[in-house]
């Protein structure tokens, strides 16, 4: 069996920052950022199969849960608070959870991400059931509050799902699909909320996404379902339904506005598009 290594904690590779100017301190961390993408894409067939398991049970009408402390707790419900605009799902679908509660998006709560019993209460407050899926987020690999969450989901038939950063990590082994980013040690050492928390974002990104074209929440290559919530979410829909409908900008406004999303709008005119 591989052995766990922490490669979050390990030494920065560069030292002396502070004696570095400002250009290098930018150069080498934008040069670690490269990194990222790379240890990203080598995770992308862990990535798939998620998102292979996750379509289906959404479908059944599951939900999915992003669970983390700290910067990948804030990460979690980020990604989640994007889901109704962007794609006009329910915000009961895709839900963050985080250490702390709400309070803990604006500052550190105290001991919270070390209670491996409260991820799970804090998810049963939301009835999880197996059609549901929970993604555990942390770059150590080692939060108590999200291995305790996911033990007890897999026990309970739950889909559960893990980013980390650390290979063979105690989360990895309490996850059905473990995505290991490893990015290799940060650029001030041990600061996850840099290239951690990029790759914890971009994969995030991934998911959600894939997951929502997968149902049916965009078509070709446009927000059909986007929230109406702003002036430019309006004219952005209008110009889809002048591009798609062939129709006057004031005619494609006020069809839109009637219909309160682009597809809707769409399908009035076109019943045949609808998919179903």
């Amino acid at each position: 069996m591989a052995t766990f290594e922490k490669i979050t904690e390990e030494p920065s590779l560069y030292d002396h920052l502070e004696q570095m100017s400002v250009h290098e301190i930018l150069t080498h961390i934008n040069e670690e950022d490269h990194r990222v993408a790379d240890a990203v894409q080598q995770a992308i067939p862990q990535i798939e199969e998620l998102v292979k398991k996750i379509v289906p049970r959404m479908k059944r009408g599951g939900r999915l849960f992003y669970i983390g402390a700290g910067t990948s707790g804030r990460l979690g419900v980020l990604d989640a608070s994007e889901i109704p605009p962007t794609f006009g799902m329910p915000p009961r679908m895709v839900i963050g959870v985080i250490a702390g509660g709400e309070s803990a998006l604006r500052r550190s709560i105290e001991n919270a991400e070390d209670k491996d019993h409260k991820g799970w209460e804090d998810l049963m407050e939301h009835n999880i059931n197996t059609r549901d899926t929970v993604i555990g987020i942390a770059a150590s690999g080692t939060t108590p509050y999200v291995i305790g969450a996911l033990r007890e989901a897999r026990e309970h038939g739950i889909l559960t799902g893990c980013i980390t950063s650390n290979p063979h990590s105690p989360m990895a082994a309490e996850a059905d699909v473990a995505i290991e980013m490893v990015v290799g040690p940060e650029f001030v050492t041990g600061s996850s909320r840099m290239k951690s928390g990029t790759g914890q974002k971009m994969i995030l990104n991934m998911i959600s996404t894939a997951v929502m074209i997968q149902l049916g929440r965009v078509k070709g290559n446009k927000m059909v379902n986007m929230q109406l919530t702003n002036e430019k979410l309006v004219d952005r829909g209008t110009r889809m339904l002048v591009e798609e409908l062939g129709l006057g900008y004031g005619q494609a406004k006020s069809l839109l506005l009637l219909h309160g999303s682009v597809e809707k709008a769409i399908e009035s005119v076109n019943p045949q598009s609808h998919q179903g």
